[in-house]
Formats: structure tokens, C-alpha cells, sequence
């Protein structure tokens, strides 16, 4: 457990060096534009190329150890870094901020790039769960996870603000170059052992193995309707990666938005805290469909007034319930999927996952810029829902939240309905029993 714990914590550091300044580089690009299609189309870019990469990265992940697969991540990571670095040294600010100008993209795409070797590290470190800790503790083990990723949260979004709001993206760019050089060497001195590792032996010379991680999910009754659910419930997600912000950073200065992102983010620690000491009981999927019916309650409510007492509690509150959906998850997979195969299901399940945030984005964000938004702001809009979100600049956002919210509610609590929530539970049941 120590030596996992050493590896979560790497990890952590590095992956949010990188979210730091992707972070920050959000932050600023909203305030040089008040564009929510900007926004838009950062986070659906980056979500894209999560679907495109993850399968990807978790046939990595399973084709070579673990350490090898994180230093390598780390080293492209400290690549595009650098690339990014000299590309804002040598432009100007004025064309990183316009969407048109090929500065823009030149400096956007490599921290793109930067962020999206996270998930290759995320995953690896998945799969060292399962290396490094008893099965029994698999679900204290996420819960872990999800504690350091809010330390993380906290650090990044705290930061990112005050970097902004004080000194600028050039100083975000060194924070980052440091921390993230950091970790690289740090890594070259764990360890993580395997030798009790064996590699599928279908997996032979294939880069993207769809059939091995098909194979392997269809063995398991009703674990790819727990991945299809997730995917339906990641709809959500793209209404708070391309929303949240700009109605963030309309109610509070980016300084003060991003202390506020701090401390909502303690929810997401003292969630993992609480996994990491009570578990996730003798049925995580249930855990995990209960954590998505709060999410969308919060989602419908947290908006009704423009309050920052309302906004700031429910926000809270995600965090709290959001790293119960993610151990819950990952404690499923863990659990039922043989060790030599869990990259590729990881990584099948990110995929299938993260597809639909990307379609979310690119749907929700232009239809509130371009619908939703200016006809709250109608007199029409106004008389048809002033009476549930009252009145303020941000109504428009948040009937967008409420409509997101609405759709997921339906969707979990019919899932406690389907026969593969059953069929599930009663494998999860079957592969903890047989461990006892």
C-alpha cells in the first residue's frame, strides 16, 4: 500500500501540473473573449481526442509495465510543454486569443496534447491497484484516489485562478514546466513490481485491441451496460465542462472563482476520505446509480436562483457524491476482469465514455450560446421560466444545467429497472465470494 500510495501521489502531481495550465489557459481565453463557444470548443476538442486515444493508451498500458508506461507519458508531456512555452514566447497574446489565428491553435493544440497524456497515466495507475493492493481493499484504494485527484482539484483550480488573476499566463507556464519536471524525476526511482503480471497472450502486436477488450467485457454479464449507462450519464459532464465556468466567472472575479473551485473541491477529498475508510458497502453499483440520481438532482437545482450561496453548495455537494460514481466504477472493473486485461476495458470504457461528452459539448455549448441564453433573455423567456429561475445574467446557463439535470435523473433511476443491473450485481457478488 505504500508503494501505491508513493505512485498515486506522483501521478497526481504530474497530471495536475498539466490541468493547471490548461486550467489557467481556460480561464484567461474566457476573459480575453466572453466566448462560450470558445470554451466550447476547447473542451469538446479535448474530450474528442480522449475517445480517440483511450483504447489506445490502455492496449498500452497492458502490452508494458506500468513504470515504463508513466515515464514515457511524463517524458511527452515535458515535450509539448516546452513546445507550448515557445510558442507563446514568441507570439502575441493578442493572436492566442483569437480563435482564427493559427497562434491560437498552435499553442492550444500542445497543451491539449499535454493534458491528454494524463489519461494514459490514469489508467496505468488503475491497473496498479490491482497489482499492489489486496482485492478487499480495492474500493479504499479509489477511494484514495479520488482524495489525492481533490488535493489536486484544490491545488489546480486555486492556482490557476490566482496565476491569472495576478500574474499572468507566462507564470502558469513555469509552475507547470517545474512541477511537471519534477515528477519525471521522481518517478525514476519508484518501483512498481510485476512480476506476477501475464500478458494476455491474444494480445500479441496489436495497437488498438477492440476485440480483446470486447472479449473480455463480454465475459462479464452486464458489465457493458454499466459502461453504456456511464457514457449516457457522461452527458452531464459536458454540460459542466463547457457551463461552469463562464457562469462561474460572470457571478466572481477569476481570483475569486477560482477559491471558490478550491473549496468545492474539499467535497471531492472528503468524498474519497470517506470511500477510502467506509468502502463502497457490499454493493458498489448500487453506490454508484444512487451517486448519479444526487448528481442530477444537484444539477436541476443548484442554478434555480442566481445565488452564490445556492451555486456554491451544490457544487460542494457534486464533489462530495462524485468520486463514489468513480470508485464505484473502477472497483467493479477491478474486480471482475482479469489483471492482464483491465488496460484495454479501462480503456474501452473511456473511449465508449468519453464519446459522448465531446457530442454533449459541441451540442450544449452553441445551443446555449446561440438559443438558449438570448432567449432568456427575451421577454418570451422570461414569462415561460421566470417563475422556476428567477432573474440575473446567467438564467439562460442555467436552464441548460436544469434540462441536463431532468434528462439524467430519468435515465438512473430507470436503470435500477434493467435486467443488467442485476446481472451485474450478481457477477460482483459472484468474484468477491470466491476471493473470500
Amino acid at each position: 500500500m505504500k508503494r501505491f500510495i508513493l505512485v498515486l501521489v506522483n501521478t497526481a502531481i504530474a497530471n495536475t501540473s498539466t490541468y493547471l495550465l490548461w486550467s489557467a489557459f481556460s480561464f484567461w481565453i474566457y476573459l480575453e473573449t466572453r466566448s462560450v463557444l470558445v470554451l466550447s470548443v476547447l473542451s469538446g476538442t479535448y474530450m474528442l481526442l480522449v475517445t480517440l486515444s483511450s483504447m489506445f493508451f490502455g492496449t498500452i498500458v497492458d502490452k508494458h509495465k506500468k513504470k515504463r508506461v508513466m515515464t514515457g507519458a511524463s517524458v511527452v508531456t515535458m515535450a509539448l510543454l516546452l513546445l507550448a512555452s515557445a510558442i507563446f514566447l514568441l507570439s502575441d497574446t493578442t493572436h492566442i486569443a483569437d480563435i482564427s489565428s493559427p497562434a491560437f491553435w498552435l499553442f492550444s493544440l500542445p497543451l491539449l496534447l499535454s493534458a491528454l497524456s494524463g489519461n494514459l497515466r490514469g489508467i496505468a495507475l488503475s491497473t496498479t491497484v490491482s497489482i499492489l493492493v489486496p482485492k478487499h481493499k480495492y474500493a479504499r484504494a479509489n477511494g484514495l484516489i479520488g482524495t489525492i485527484q481533490g488535493f489536486g482539484m484544490i491545488a489546480n483550480t486555486v492556482f490557476s485562478g490566482l496565476i491569472i488573476g495576478y500574474m499572468g499566463m507566462d507564470w502558469a507556464i513555469v509552475i507547470t514546466l517545474v512541477l511537471s519536471g519534477g515528477t519525471l524525476v521522481h518517478l525514476f526511482f519508484l518501483s512498481i513490481p510485476e512480476e506476477h503480471i501475464v500478458h494476455d497472450p491474444h494480445l500479441q502486436n496489436s495497437q488498438i485491441d477492440f476485440h480483446g477488450a470486447f472479449r473480455a467485457i463480454q465475459l462479464v454479464p452486464g458489465l457493458m451496460a454499466l459502461i453504456f449507462f456511464t457514457t449516457f450519464n457522461n452527458f452531464i459532464g459536458g454540460a459542466f465542462a463547457v457551463l461552469l465556468d463562464p457562469y462561474g466567472l460572470t457571478l466572481f472575479p477569476v481570483e475569486v472563482w477560482g477559491v471558490i473551485l478550491g473549496f468545492t473541491g474539499t467535497g471531492f477529498i472528503l468524498g474519497g476520505l470517506l470511500i477510502g475508510r467506509l468502502g463502497l458497502g457490499r454493493k458498489p453499483l448500487r453506490s454508484l446509480l444512487l451517486g448519479y440520481v444526487f448528481i442530477s438532482i444537484i444539477c436541476i437545482l443548484f442554478t434555480l436562483r442566481e445565488g452564490s450561496v445556492l451555486f456554491v453548495g451544490g457544487m460542494f455537494l457534486y464533489m462530495l457524491i462524485a468520486p463514489i460514481v468513480e470508485a464505484g466504477e473502477q472497483t467493479i472493473i477491478q474486480t471482475v476482469v482479469p489483471k492482464p486485461k483491465q488496460g484495454r476495458v479501462f480503456g474501452f470504457a473511456q473511449t465508449v465514455e468519453a464519446g459522448v461528452t465531446p457530442v454533449s459539448i459541441f451540442i450544449i455549448g452553441p445551443m446555449a450560446q446561440s438559443f438558449i441564453i438570448p432567449y432568456m433573455e427575451s421577454n418570451a423567456g422570461i414569462q415561460a421560466f421566470g417563475w422556476l429561475l428567477g432573474g440575473g445574467d446567467t438564467r439562460g446557463i442555467a436552464l441548460t444545467f436544469v434540462i441536463a439535470g431532468v434528462f439524467m435523473l430519468i435515465l438512473s433511476l430507470l436503470a435500477f429497472r434493467t435486467k443488467a443491473y442485476h446481472i451485474l450485481s450478481d457477477s460482483y457478488n459472484q468474484n468477491t465470494s470466491t476471493e473470500e
